[in-house]
């Protein structure tokens, strides 16, 4: 009985160890494809900005055209972005049977719009156009750096990504209440996007924000930002529910998500952002910073405005090469000679007076009225409090802001560019330790990252990843979890999962846990392989190159270490290609891989019903994400369709990065040519219909 018991009991964990190593393995697939995704975003992000740095526009449709295509949150001033959002001229019908609210807001209003979503009702466009007015007064008000006390409560409590996701927001606060005067929370950032409720998050936390303004806190994350919206859904979550104001809408959370703050400080001695830090990050240059300027923070604006630059540069000890063919202002003071740097105050003084002269001279030029005062804001105090101190370059606090939104930990020292992501930096433990010196820190908390229990710790405990969104990459995939700090600032945790199916698995009985966890991990599994499949057959003609250059011989076969070497060669995911094979790829007697078979039985299981062909399938496949991107950035009024104007301005673009000349009657011919119904627009189904059809021309 002793030894039968022993056997058991190495089977069991055996069986246990194979099905955690296929549960890291499965992590990895979903982990490398989130991250790879995330490259060709800010890829695809570069190339357009691209273009626009090098595009010179000829006339002022074209100039207006440029300026809306990734700085439209930003452009509008104060009374025009007022007047475009105007809420009150929108009226409530009396059908209307969704929550009310009036402001000032009071905890009932907050308990409406929870029982109210969770009924599926949805808050009318005038309301949530009031309360996104309300909540950007609000922050505007806010430091750059949100400073938290245990002193007047029992605890805080911080979440991390919720990401669209309600059922984790209403989890949490079944389980940890209501924010309230004794119940303060902080929530560390990327409320939106893959989840399909958004929105409903962001209504519920501005609304509690406006509550409860001393309790909740609000950190931005990588995704309040519009040009990562363009791509990973909240911008057609809003364009789906407020089909009339749906624009009004967007534009007015473009411009709330740039004035949310950048991080929370508790007690002065635990520092929580959203991503991480680099080897630069500099609290004071953050907490001075006008972190509204930074709409995208995916692209540092350097158009035409990059004239303002000279005078900038050559206190770097550099000068700009080149020549642009489009007029200048030249920003050189024709007066008063530039101070030496020796003395800063003298030469701060002297730099703020130029620029102001210069400021004066451009509104003269356009006409430019200044008789609108602007709003005194939380930064423009800071600024004006600190006038003499020394100024930051605009490259240098927009590394800033990215680094904190975008970076990860590493184990390793140093700290390196982040080619993962496409963003940010990776930072060692040693990093990690100087920055917890420099600011008498005691450890950092941070999210940006999934984690399969909701929490982590590395850098010998001194970071915390906390990370909110359960069944992230597909039920059952991981946990969520918050973390509870009192005035020992000794961290708590709370984990959960909100699909009531995982939750019933947990509370199997012990004789039935290996099934449930087998079952579970097999659910997840499969669909882990299915998405690297696809990933796999939406680079077919890359893999062929590359297996026929492990095939000197034309033979038609590869050894299966070299199809290891060649798909990572292809795809770089970083994943254990040898360990995964089994799953991916059939036996072989020989160990050998046919491996034209191979991409054959891939294009069959990605094969459409409409039976395209193969090679114009994997295209597709390959570049449907960034087709849907630029199609989101082209149609710059979110209304589902691009304008031939649109159309004609953003070919002018890409015209000019190719050296193609073409006329407007040619641009014209090409519009209509694509609008294949004839109403005078083009939606994406015939957007990606032209695609297919180029891609099918010899």
């Amino acid at each position: 009985a002793f030894k039968a018991a022993v056997l058991i009991q190495q089977w069991y964990r055996r069986h246990v160890a194979r099905l955690e190593m296929r549960r890291r393995c499965t992590w990895r697939i979903f982990q490398s494809i989130e991250y790879s995704c995330e490259q060709d975003q800010i890829k695809l992000h570069n190339f357009f900005s691209y273009l626009m740095d090098q595009f010179t526009p000829s006339s002022s449709k074209e100039r207006d055209f440029i300026s809306r295509m990734f700085v439209s949150g930003e452009s509008y001033k104060e009374a025009e972005l007022e007047k475009y959002c105007d809420y009150e001229s929108i009226e409530v019908p009396d059908s209307y049977t969704g929550p009310h609210l009036s402001f000032p807001l009071l905890p009932d209003h907050a308990t409406a719009l929870l029982e109210a979503f969770q009924q599926k009702q949805q808050l009318h466009a005038r309301y949530v156009l009031n309360l996104l007015h309300e909540t950007r007064k609000h922050l505007k008000q806010l430091p750059n750096i949100s400073h938290v006390s245990t002193c007047y409560i029992e605890e805080i409590t911080v979440c991390g990504d919720l990401h669209g996701q309600l059922d984790d927001l209403f989890l949490i606060f079944y389980k940890n209440g209501l924010p309230s005067p004794s119940k303060s929370y902080v929530f560390n950032g990327d409320f939106v996007d893959r989840g399909k409720q958004s929105l409903e998050i962001l209504v519920i936390l501005f609304t509690f924000l406006l509550i409860y303004p001393k309790e909740v806190h609000l950190n931005r994350g990588n995704h309040e930002d519009h040009m990562v919206n363009l791509r990973y859904g909240f911008t057609k979550e809003v364009m789906q529910k407020y089909k009339v104001h749906g624009k009004k809408i967007l534009r007015m959370f473009q411009n709330v998500f740039c004035w949310l703050p950048l991080a929370t400080l508790i007690d002065q001695k635990v520092l929580i952002i959203h991503g991480g830090i680099s080897d630069t990050t500099d609290l004071d240059m953050l907490e001075k910073i006008q972190r509204n300027r930074f709409v995208s923070v995916l692209r540092l604006k350097k158009r035409k405005e990059s004239s303002g630059k000279p005078q900038i540069q050559a206190i770097n000890g550099e000068s700009e090469s080149g020549t642009d063919a489009a007029p200048r202002l030249s920003l050189q003071p024709q007066s008063a000679q530039a101070p030496s740097t020796a003395n800063r105050r003298e030469f701060s003084r002297w730099l703020r007076q130029t620029v102001q002269e210069q400021i004066d001279t451009c509104r003269r030029l356009v006409d430019i009225s200044e008789s609108e005062p602007e709003e005194l804001t939380y930064s423009s105090m800071v600024s004006l409090k600190d006038a003499d101190e020394p100024c930051w370059t605009r490259q240098e606090e927009w590394k800033q802001v990215l680094d904190i939104l975008w970076s990860d930990p590493m184990p390793q020292e140093g700290c390196r560019e982040n080619k993962v992501r496409g963003g940010g930096c990776y930072f060692g433990p040693d990093v990690t330790e100087k920055f917890l010196e420099k600011y008498s820190l005691q450890f950092l908390i941070r999210s940006h990252e999934c984690k399969q229990e909701g929490y982590e710790f590395c850098h010998s405990r001194k970071v915390l990843t906390i990370f909110s969104a359960s069944n992230y990459y597909e039920i059952g995939s991981n946990r969520g979890a918050y973390v509870k700090l009192g005035p020992d600032l000794i961290p708590h945790f709370v984990q959960y999962q909100a699909n009531k199916t995982a939750h019933l698995l947990t509370m199997t009985q012990r004789q039935g846990f290996l099934v449930a966890l087998f079952a579970k991990i097999s659910r997840v599994e499969e669909s882990a392989f299915r998405a690297l499949r696809e990933k796999l057959f939406a680079h077919t003609s890359a893999l062929i190159s590359a297996f026929k250059s492990y095939d000197r011989d034309n033979t038609g076969k590869i050894t299966l270490s070299n199809w290891a070497t060649a798909v990572e060669s292809v795809l770089r995911l970083g994943l254990p290609w040898r360990m995964l094979r089994p799953q991916l790829v059939r036996s072989t007697e020989d160990g050998m891989l046919e491996y034209k078979s191979w991409l054959d039985d891939l294009a069959m299981e990605q094969r459409s019903q409409e039976h395209i062909q193969s090679s114009l399938l994997e295209v597709i496949y390959r570049n449907r994400s960034n087709l849907e991107t630029i199609f989101r950035i082209i149609d710059r009024d979110h209304s589902g369709l691009i304008s031939f104007e649109e159309f004609q301005q953003t070919w002018k673009l890409f015209s000019s990065h190719m050296n193609i000349e073409l006329t407007d009657d040619g641009i014209n011919d090409l519009v209509r040519s694509i609008d294949f119904n004839k109403d005078g627009n083009i939606d994406f189904n015939e957007f990606l219909e032209a695609f297919r059809l180029v891609r099918q021309c010899p």
